[in-house]
């Protein structure tokens, strides 16, 4: 064999493996594109949605044609609608699924969660044309809340009006009955006064609390004497503890000064002090007490009510100020409570900046006290204004 023959030969060799080695690579390429199914198209969202749904107040969730989450608020991953890529509410879900398929617009509202459930009002509807839906939920918790005790609190007034009232028709037509006999009018005339006395104080009592939960500012606003608070309202309060020979004791620390409207203050403490004669043995004692307390922000002044009564039981203590709510039902009508005054010292403390607090023990009595913030003597006050100003 001859140079050239073999060169030839060679040469022949090698272009045939290197077409062999291009075909099966090239095969091997088209059978891996078989293998894998060809990916969907990713689904961007319509110019402009990203921004709008950023200032949205409801909670926004957008979904692909697969129901997968492409956007979600921050809002609806913190009420547990959106999990990861996923929505977790099968009923918004469901929503959405029927929008996609008919394009119509689709309202609900829906509870989502169990043990700390909310209620939204969902709005479901079409995102352009390729497949996407909207859905937004505005909480309607806080407005169902209020819807809830705005009822209860008419079914409340509606049921401590009718009492009184029904007394006294009751007794008007019993005095009407009775007209020849003067000893049972007289009897049925101070039953009368009673009932009257006791309705005119729930509608008072109805008056200041709606009065008090308004946001409007207070109407006088003055420099009040802690002293001066105690001392009305222990007066207002002697005759009815004298009647159960309760004795009020009253420690009360000098040159305090609170800012706001006396006469709600001195409204909230004797409700305080009323209420804890009411609740108390006779013959026992009720303290009141003041003292200054250093808060991390500014001084407070505290005025604390002191009984040695029943007590209150623990699972009680978070409903007490609740309006209409009574721990002993047929005691509170014994002593003629409305059930609004304990309602009315905590409204009273919130509009003036400040807060009322409870310890109770069954058996052992209970100390309210009224915490407001702490003003500077009036005295100091001008004298500042006139250093100020020579």
């Amino acid at each position: 064999m001859n140079v050239e023959l073999a060169v030839g030969l060679a040469g022949f060799v090698g272009l045939t493996g290197g077409l062999v080695t291009g075909l099966a690579i090239r095969w091997t390429e088209l059978a891996q594109g078989r293998a894998q199914p060809p990916q969907p198209p990713v689904v961007a969202l319509p110019p402009g949605v990203s921004s709008v749904l950023n200032v949205l107040p409801s909670s926004a969730v957008v979904l692909d044609t697969d129901d997968k989450v492409l956007r979600a608020s921050s809002a609806a991953r913190a009420f547990g609608m959106v999990s990861g890529d996923r929505l977790m509410v099968d009923e918004i879900l469901a929503l959405a699924r029927r929008v996609r398929r008919d394009g119509e617009i689709r309202e609900a509202e829906v509870q989502v969660g169990v043990a700390d459930s909310r209620w939204f009002a969902v709005r479901v509807a079409p995102l352009g044309s390729g497949g996407l839906v909207l859905v937004l939920a505005e909480d309607l918790t806080e407005m169902r809340r209020v819807e809830s005790i705005r009822r209860d609190f008419s079914a409340n007034v509606s049921h401590e009006l009718k009492t009184p009232v029904g007394a006294l028709l009751l007794l008007a037509e019993t005095v009407q009955d009775a007209a020849e006999d003067q000893v049972a009018v007289r009897r049925f005339a101070g039953r009368m006064q009673l009932e009257a006395a006791r309705l005119s104080s729930l509608v008072q009592d109805l008056i200041t609390l709606s009065y008090v939960q308004g946001e409007e500012p207070l109407a006088q606003e003055e420099p009040v004497a802690v002293a001066d608070l105690v001392a009305d309202a222990v007066d207002r309060a002697t005759l009815t503890a004298q009647a159960r020979e309760i004795h009020l004791g009253v420690a009360v620390t000098p040159d305090l000064y609170v800012r706001g409207d006396e006469e709600l203050l001195v409204m909230a403490l004797k409700n305080l002090v009323d209420n804890a004669i009411a609740y108390s043995p006779e013959r026992t004692k009720v303290a009141i007490s003041t003292r200054v307390v250093d808060d991390e922000e500014r001084p407070y002044a505290e005025i604390s009510v002191t009984d040695q009564g029943i007590g209150i039981p623990e699972p009680e203590l978070e409903r007490i100020f609740e309006r209409f709510y009574r721990v002993d039902p047929a005691r509170s009508r014994q002593t003629g409570g409305t059930g609004l005054g304990l309602a009315i010292v905590k409204h009273v403390a919130t509009k003036h900046g400040g807060e009322v607090i409870v310890w109770s023990k069954e058996g052992s009595g209970s100390t309210f006290t009224l915490r407001l913030p702490l003003r500077e003597h009036p005295r100091s006050l001008d004298q500042s204004v006139r250093e100020d100003n020579p």
